[in-house]
């Protein structure tokens, strides 16, 4: 099965302490080139989803897609899905930019419940951002982004039958929200992750 993947960067308004996510450093590299790193290995094709400047991703070599209409990351979700159903993939992993540590099996793993689409749960707590997504969701997600509903993913997710997957470790989706997270990852880092 060919699957693409798309990071989730959000807009130039996605930041921490003043500065874009996407480009804060962890252990002298921006938090994208964690993320991706980790993903290329799994998918066919990595894509970011951002909005604002693409200039600042030029670094990457990767495509940048703009969300047509943002509503947040279902916006992006969307971007990706067209153009992975565009160039022949058959699903979508999205994964946010301020989780860097994707677990090396994520793709694998979330396609055991295919042709549903599925998403990440580990140490308790879902995941639905990190997710597997068929390009056939693709038109179903475009309708609900316009129907006014809230757009929230899990809420998509749910609309869908998305299954969650279990992972046995919660670190491996720890979120970069405030200056103290980034510190506990470059723990996670000096002590091998």
């Amino acid at each position: 099965m060919i699957i693409f993947a798309i990071v989730l960067a959000g807009g130039e308004g996605s930041r921490m302490g003043g500065a874009d996510k996407a480009l804060l450093e962890l252990e002298g590299r921006p938090l994208i080139s964690h993320v991706t790193a980790r993903l290329a290995p799994q998918v066919a094709r990595v894509l970011i989803s951002a909005n604002g400047d693409a200039a600042r991703f030029a670094a990457t070599g990767l495509q940048v897609l703009a969300d047509e209409q943002p509503m947040g990351p279902l916006s992006g979700i969307l971007s990706g899905l067209r153009a992975a159903r565009a160039a022949g993939a058959a699903a979508l992993l999205s994964v946010p930019v301020d989780a860097p540590f994707p677990p090396a099996d994520l793709a694998e793993k979330l396609q055991t419940p295919w042709p549903e689409p599925a998403f990440a749960r580990a140490g308790g707590r879902d995941h639905p951002a990190t997710a597997l997504w068929p390009v056939s969701l693709a038109d179903p997600l475009a309708a609900f982004l316009a129907s006014g509903a809230k757009a929230k993913i899990a809420d998509f997710a749910a609309l869908h039958a998305a299954r969650p997957v279990e992972f046995p470790r919660a670190e491996d989706f720890l979120n970069l929200n405030r200056p103290g997270d980034l510190a506990a990852a470059e723990a996670l880092l000096r002590g091998g992750r």
